[in-house]
């Protein structure tokens, strides 16, 4: 569960890019037909491409501007949120692991609170003290595999439930052993672009996609019609599995084709289980839909370590969520919603 994922596209010019599928790490949204009135961005941002298409009747000069205060926000988030920044609120609270409480910006919290949430509903198969496991490394410029004997080592301090302590009214969080490191990557981005879908809501926009590697935000209509994103299959990562329309709601992807390292033929993909401090071995890929970003935040990575049947089990209980698991055994599972849902090609 960290923070940076490979780019899956190139940045091209803009007109190219709008004549052209945009690919996302768990997602394709299907090409957009250029007009006057739509205007589409690209940034890199937690390691991975965002992009950004608006539609509205204000001048191009406000749609670019309602486009800059989105990236601002959201760049400032990252920054932040990431474990990648050394000056940082995040870091902080690595660096003061064992030591002493830290002020949190309330940005911060509410991402840490849902971290919390997340661990607990999952029975800890959500955890973000798997940044403890500091010998993983599966960027694609210098991929490190841990081994045993690190995994041995540091598997003591994966133990968010015991070792963050989050206090709401002095607005501070801490970790109680030293070397306990937080890693928000499978909780963070999500609220970062939601955020960004804020700031344009702020500047009177109300029809935005918000495409931010594996992860969609979306809110009103593009030329009249929903949104239509096409979701990938895990199995295939090149192929679609269908395709759904929305006009409001957050799309969110989980897949162990996302991020990975090869060892002897085998797959070591960057969701770790924390209990074994090693690659999950369940799912394949998970997708979720859903209105309502607690719902889903933390969830996919959970399932994909929880497994596909306790995952079946949890989206059948929980109202408001639709979710597709390709399992171990590469089958296909789709809740009753996401069947309604989705639109084979």
């Amino acid at each position: 569960m960290t923070s940076h994922t490979p780019d899956c596209i190139q940045h091209g010019r803009r007109r190219l890019a709008l004549a052209l599928p945009l690919l996302a790490c768990g997602l394709v949204v299907p090409s957009v037909q250029a007009k006057a009135d739509v205007h589409q961005s690209s940034r890199i941002l937690m390691g991975t491409r965002v992009d950004l298409t608006l539609q509205g009747n204000g001048s191009a000069v406000a749609l670019a501007a309602a486009t800059t205060a989105a990236f601002t926000e959201m760049n400032r988030l990252a920054d932040m949120m990431s474990r990648y920044r050394v000056a940082n609120a995040l870091n902080a609270i690595n660096l003061m692991a064992g030591l002493q409480p830290v002020p949190v910006p309330p940005e911060l919290l509410r991402v840490l609170l849902m971290a919390r949430q997340a661990g607990q509903a999952s029975g800890g198969a959500f955890d973000t003290t798997v940044g403890s496991l500091r010998d993983w490394d599966f960027s694609p410029e210098h991929p490190s595999i841990a081994t045993a004997r690190q995994i041995a080592a540091q598997l003591s301090l994966v133990d968010q439930k015991r070792g963050l302590l989050i206090d709401e009214r002095a607005g501070t969080a801490y970790l109680t052993k030293r070397g306990m490191r937080l890693d928000l990557g499978g909780i963070a981005k999500l609220p970062i672009l939601q955020a960004g879908l804020r700031q344009l809501q702020s500047r009177g926009v109300s029809n935005a996609m918000i495409n931010g590697g594996g992860d969609v935000l979306v809110m009103g209509r593009l030329n009249g019609r929903p949104w239509r994103v096409g979701l990938r299959d895990p199995r295939q990562p090149s192929q679609l599995l269908g395709v759904v329309s929305l006009t409001q709601g957050f799309v969110a992807a989980s897949g162990d084709y996302e991020r990975f390292v090869m060892q002897g033929g085998k797959r070591l993909h960057h969701i770790l289980d924390p209990k074994t401090g090693y690659p999950s071995t369940g799912p394949h890929g998970v997708t979720l839909i859903s209105e309502q970003l607690e719902l889903i935040n933390g969830l996919g990575a959970a399932l994909m370590v929880a497994g596909g049947d306790a995952g079946r089990t949890r989206i059948g209980r929980t109202p408001g969520i639709d979710a597709l698991i390709v399992d171990a055994d590469r089958s296909l599972w789709l809740s009753a919603g996401m069947a309604q849902r989705i639109t084979r090609g």
